[in-house]
């Protein structure tokens, strides 16, 4: 089951597109963190989705929230893809343990071996304000992140 509303955001450590370090906690009382799960790099929905964010990135990437996304492809993949499409925000491997942050949050779907598309706002303080989590053919309507990012 996923992650509530309301519930403590699991803490992370991932390794990003290029190989950097990223935990939840940096963002800790400075930036709400726009939590996004997706399956792969590279496949049709996924590529729409994080296409759309990189067109908005002002709204998802600024002095007050960071948008990050995470996904189980490796970080070479991962730094391929962002190269390929643009994305100027961290995309982060999900990849070893397999799936270890996806499952914390609950979106990991044991028989495809990826996270499903969940996404989780995190205010400051590290506690879950706003969740959405679609199947994997479903896309996700970008508008209502900004709606709940409002909402702050």
């Amino acid at each position: 089951m996923a992650i509530q509303v309301g519930d403590k955001a699991p803490e992370f450590e991932l390794k990003d597109n290029h190989g950097r370090t990223v935990a939840l906690a940096d963002f800790h009382g400075e930036k709400n963190v726009v939590l996004l799960f997706y399956p792969f790099a590279f496949t049709g929905v996924c590529t729409g989705e994080l296409c759309a964010l990189r067109d908005e990135l002002p709204k998802f990437v600024n002095d007050d929230t960071q948008l990050l996304a995470v996904s189980s492809d490796s970080i070479h993949t991962l730094r391929v893809f962002a190269e390929q499409e643009g994305l100027e925000y961290p995309l982060l491997s999900d990849f070893w343990p397999h799936g270890e942050t996806s499952r914390a949050y609950g979106v990991f779907d044991e028989e495809k071996g990826c996270a499903v598309r969940g996404t989780f706002i995190i205010d400051k303080e590290g506690i879950v304000r706003w969740t959405v989590v679609n199947g994997l053919p479903d896309a996700r309507d970008l508008n209502e992140y900004v709606k709940a990012l409002d909402s702050l």
